[in-house]
């Protein structure tokens, strides 16, 4: 059961490893969405993630001769760290099946707390099987990532903190992968205030609590296409379903665009650094149909590889129009690539790449095809360097930017 007594436990136990992530105010986000909004930032945790507080508090629980069997888990990175870094401290071996999608840095960083790494997988749930196999054939302690109450009670401790930085939070807002994280923390914040309203934010590439709270059971997704790969599970949990269905009050799902402009958010107003997965909160701010509301937005995680990263900044400078590709035509001869180059310049464009294609039309003398890639202030700035282009005659069109 996740009673308030264990849940007041487990706010003791896990503080013996986790750091103080007081709440952070946001006045970027609280103006962008009308409410009062702050930030639990779960990022700052000692693995990046919040998701050491209920491996700890579980492995907290078990038996001496649980612990000594080993432990083996399945995780996309998070969990995985928190088990390996949770069963260091208490000086048991750990087995981590992570899928072979895994982000490299969460597969190095469950390897530099001492456990071993299988690689097994595209998805959750393939790993998730082959670390059940393995339980059975070397009689491992298995630690389920969010099926499990002790793993559920220990994530629930982060409302436990919320309501003590903040006593009067009206919503709090908690990504949804498996489950575990929501079901703790929705059903501690009912027991400390019934009136609150916990909404769950899953990715719509993943949407499998949407669709078993709908179906009233819990469902398997066919497939799964998300960049939020920390919540991209096909199957939630069925001990922790019945405490989503009684203390959620509403699930959101966001696109995967649109956590690509909340990175761009959080590291531009907060310098900091949260993985996909935990900016799913960040992003349904936008959804919530209230103003004026003490609005807490869990960051569960910040473990992101710089490739990825890289790739998020670069699509998300795209989306702000920061960074776009105009297509235009010219006639082939000396002096025009000059001109277009000078229009831009006028409008304080900055080129960052060029693509001269002689072959648009069987008439080069008529036109060739010159695409620009440039950088600009924002959509005002763009549409500037627009007009100014269609005023030369020049055509612009806008096209894909590959970089």
């Amino acid at each position: 059961m996740l009673t308030l007594e264990k849940f007041e436990e487990a706010s003791k136990v896990v503080k013996e490893v986790t750091l103080g992530t007081e709440l952070v105010y946001s006045d970027y986000l609280s103006g962008q969405t009308g409410n009062k909004v702050y930030l639990k930032p779960e990022n700052m945790q000692l693995t990046g993630a919040y998701k050491l507080r209920g491996a700890y508090y579980k492995i907290s629980t078990l038996t001496e001769e649980e612990r000594a069997r080993g432990l083996i888990t399945a995780s996309a990175g998070n969990h995985a760290q928190g088990v390996a870094y949770a069963a260091k401290c208490f000086g048991v071996k750990a087995t981590i099946v992570m899928p072979t999608t895994t982000p490299l840095i969460k597969v190095n960083r469950t390897k530099s707390h001492g456990a071993e790494v299988v690689l097994f997988g595209d998805v959750y749930d393939e790993a998730c099987q082959k670390a059940y196999e393995l339980a059975e054939e070397y009689g491992y302690t298995f630690i389920h990532p969010f099926d499990d109450l002790a793993v559920a009670t220990g994530q629930g401790t982060i409302a436990m903190e919320i309501f003590q930085d903040l006593p009067l939070v009206e919503y709090i807002l908690a990504p949804v992968g498996g489950g575990g994280l929501a079901a703790g923390v929705s059903t501690l914040a009912k027991l400390l205030n019934p009136k609150i309203q916990v909404i769950g934010v899953e990715p719509a590439g993943a949407s499998c609590m949407q669709a078993s709270l709908e179906a009233g059971e819990v469902v398997t997704l066919p497939s799964l296409n998300t960049i939020a790969d920390g919540t991209a599970v096909k199957t939630p949990g069925e001990k922790i379903f019945p405490y989503i269905q009684e203390n959620l009050d509403q699930i959101l799902t966001v696109d995967d665009d649109e956590l690509i402009v909340a990175f761009l958010d959080m590291v531009e107003n907060h310098k900091m650094i949260v993985e996909n997965s935990g900016l799913l909160t960040v992003a349904a701010l936008r959804h919530l149909e209230v103003k004026n509301k003490r609005v807490v937005s869990i960051l569960s995680g910040g473990n992101m590889d710089v490739i990825t990263m890289s790739s998020v900044v670069q699509q998300g400078l795209i989306f702000r129009d920061r960074i776009f590709t105009v297509s235009v035509l010219l006639p082939d001869k000396p002096g025009e690539l000059s001109k277009v180059a000078d229009t831009i310049a006028k409008e304080q464009g900055n080129v960052i790449k060029l693509e001269h294609n002689q072959f648009v039309t069987t008439n080069r003398n008529a036109a060739v095809e010159l695409r620009i890639t440039m950088e600009a202030f924002g959509k005002e700035h763009k549409n500037q360097i627009m007009e100014a282009l269609e005023r030369e005659k020049y055509k612009p069109k806008v096209v894909r930017t590959n970089l």
